[in-house]
């Protein structure tokens, strides 16, 4: 031992005159119970939702709600790739903001965003349309056009609400064809 972390004699002495009464732990392994099982937390927050869903009654199938989610495939688009889409495993290519737009101006814009992206062979892109907070009681307009009118384009596959970080339910990830 170094000569810096020797005790002199009466150190020595106050420090086991502190340590008389200590006892030696049980050398026994300590008895633990089983482990809680982990729950995520997103499930814990699509149970909450879905409760309030089903206290709120039936929502109108013909209109998005304010914070509800947009999803669509074509006929015969697989299960496991709106899946994906929705998990955000295809990378974003391209981003259009249809923030403060009119209907009209968002759908030219729109068209030719998805010109432009099908042109550059940009597979997924992401479409902000914001929550429609401020539509007053007619609802998140620029959202329900915007789901009319992607369901419209030949060149769109799919597509979803955004997850979270990209902007939830005031945006959504479209799976446009490859050619």
């Amino acid at each position: 031992m170094s000569d810096r972390f020797k005790l002199s004699d009466s150190e020595a002495r106050l420090f086991r005159d502190a340590v008389a009464d200590a006892r030696p732990l049980s050398s026994k392994p300590l008895r633990r119970g089983p482990r809680p099982r982990p729950r995520a937390r997103f499930a814990r927050a699509a149970e909450r939702e879905i409760l309030e869903e089903s206290i709120s009654g039936p929502p109108d199938p013909a209109e998005p709600l304010v914070g509800e989610g947009l999803y669509y495939a074509k006929p015969g688009v697989q299960h496991a790739l709106l899946r994906k889409l929705r998990r955000g495993h295809f990378s974003v290519g391209a981003e259009l903001d249809l923030h403060g737009l009119r209907s009209a101006d968002a759908r030219l814009v729109l068209a030719e965003f998805l010109r432009d992206a099908r042109g550059r062979r940009i597979r997924c892109v992401c479409i902000i349309h914001g929550k429609g907070y401020r539509s007053g009681p007619r609802g998140p307009v620029l959202k329900q056009k915007l789901n009319d009118w992607l369901r419209q384009r030949d060149q769109v596959i799919a597509f979803c609400s955004a997850r979270p970080v990209d902007g939830g339910t005031g945006a959504v990830y479209v799976l446009l064809n490859s050619h």
